[in-house]
This record gives structure tokens, sequence and C-alpha cells, in this order.
């Protein structure tokens, strides 16, 4: 399992992109910033109970956009969110 401080404590379920990212091929510093985006998106679209369905989807779009080479979390935070409006 990818373990990054502050992400995965205990017997906590981890956070859906930590899950879904032990699938995909993106190094430690790829994954920092996708976990950044991926927080910063979910703040702004006002989820904080990480079991909502809603969270996996933005964590599916957040490594779909990186899977386009996109490396900025400000970025990829704002194609997770044109995606979700489109």
């Amino acid at each position: 399992m990818v373990s990054l401080p502050g992400v995965h404590i205990g017997g906590y379920e981890p956070m859906p992109i930590i899950r879904l990212l032990e699938r995909e091929a993106f190094g430690p510093e790829d994954i920092t910033v996708l976990v950044a985006a991926f927080e910063d998106a979910l703040s702004t679209l006002g989820l904080v109970n990480r079991a909502d369905p809603l969270t996996e989807l933005v964590a599916k779009k957040i490594i779909e956009c990186a899977q386009t080479g996109e490396r900025d979390p400000i970025r990829l935070r704002d194609c997770v969110l044109k995606s979700l409006r489109d």
C-alpha cells in the first residue's frame, strides 16, 4: 500500500485517491501533487466526508487528468472541476 505521512493513519481506511493510486505508476513526488490537488478539489466542492462516493469520482478524475502528463496541482484541480461541470 502507498503510505504518505498524514494520509493513512492506523486503522483508518485510506483516502479514495490513495487506494486508486495503488494501481497506477506514479512516483512519490507525483503522488504528493495528486493528493494535494485531490484535497484542494474536495475543499472547493465542500466535500468533507471521505466515504462520500463523489470523493472517489474526484479521485478518479484527478488521476485521469494526471495521466495526460499534468503535474500542476492547481491545473489538476481545475481539470476536475471543469469535468464535473461538463
